[in-house]
Formats: structure tokens, sequence, C-alpha cells
């Protein structure tokens, strides 16, 4: 049997990686099989990627670049962990999927979506089994984003006003989505978090 699709989306600094291993960990413990990856990255050629994407100035890529940037980031994680491990009957667990795209170039960058979505269709074809979107404050999430000095900072160095306006977007796809997508109240402990998340596996 196919496996599970997990991810787990939301703006920058929002725990959503904390949370995503958290809840790997446990499935694992339960006795599932778990593949916890993320994107951009979860494969060589993705990876590469990802530092393209994550580095450098603001005004690096164009919207429409990015979106060609991130769906071939997409395609080869798909072709290379994902359905390689859903065909298998392991449950992935990723650290963003396609709703970021949809969210940070599709809807606040310009009006791309239209574009994000017809390449989806084309080009990736699938659509995670559950998300779960962690919702915070957004200027208590740009400032933990900031703090971590990961150099893969591109999208924060935005600013408050556009993790503002990806929080908005993301808040108006989990309402759009009802049926696959979880919201979740991201200003809180990450224990409480966790255990809310637990309650949904």
């Amino acid at each position: 049997m196919a496996g599970r699709f997990i991810t787990f989306e939301g703006i920058d600094g929002s725990g959503k990686s904390t949370q995503s291993r958290r809840f790997a960990e446990l499935l694992t413990a339960r006795g599932d099989e778990i593949i916890l990856t993320r994107e951009p990255g979860g494969s060589t050629g993705a990876e590469e990627i990802r530092n393209l994407v994550l580095t450098g100035e603001t005004d690096r890529w164009s919207a429409e670049t990015e979106i060609l940037l991130f769906t071939a980031a997409r395609r080869d994680h798909m072709e290379k962990t994902i359905s390689p491990a859903l065909a298998a009957g392991k449950t992935v667990v990723c650290d963003r999927f396609a709703d970021s795209t949809r969210v940070y170039q599709g809807a606040t960058r310009g009006d791309l979506r239209s574009k994000v979505d017809a390449l989806h269709d084309l080009m990736i074809g699938r659509e995670p089994d559950l998300t779960f979107i962690i919702d915070m404050d957004p200027k208590v999430a740009l400032a933990r984003g900031l703090a971590r000095g990961s150099g893969e900072d591109r999208f924060e160095d935005f600013g408050l006003a556009f993790q503002e306006t990806l929080r908005h977007g993301f808040l108006t796809l989990a309402h759009a989505f009802p049926k696959r997508c979880v919201l979740i109240d991201g200003n809180r402990t990450v224990e409480q978090i966790a255990t809310e998340i637990a309650a949904c596996a």
C-alpha cells in the first residue's frame, strides 16, 4: 500500500521544522517507517538548488525565476526521495512543499498563483495527504528566524511586512483546503503545539 505524505507549512521562524522533526520521531516510536525530508532540498540536486534560492541578496531572483527553481528542486525531490518512499509504503514527513511556493511566490510577489498551479500540475501532480500550517505572530517568528543566523535568510531579509503578507497567504490557503490543512496556533510552547499535532497522528 502507498504511504502517507504529510507536510508542515508556515512563515519563517514559525517552528515548523522543529514540529516536523518531533512528529517524525513520534511516528517512528509508534512503529511507522518514516522519511523526514525538507524543501527546498531532500535530494542531492534539490539541495544544490536550495543554496541558490535561500542565500544572497533579496533581488537575486525574480519571483518568476524562483517559481522555476523551486519547481525544479521539487521535481528532483519527488523523483529521488518522496515517490519511491511512498511507493514502498513509508510515511513521508516534509518540512515545506508546494504550498510554500503558492504563498511565497504565487500570492505575495505578484499575481502569479495561476502560473504556480499550472507548473505544479504539469511537473509535480501530487498534493500531500495532510498539511499542518503553523500560524504565529510574524514579528516574533521573524526575530526567531533571524536569530538562527543560518545564512539561509534571504526571505527573512524581505522584512516584517513580507512576513505579515505570508501569514495572510497561509491562512487563506488553510481555509481554501480545509479537508487537507490543519491550522495550528504556534503562539504556544513547543510541547503544547506538539501535543495538538500528535492528536492528529
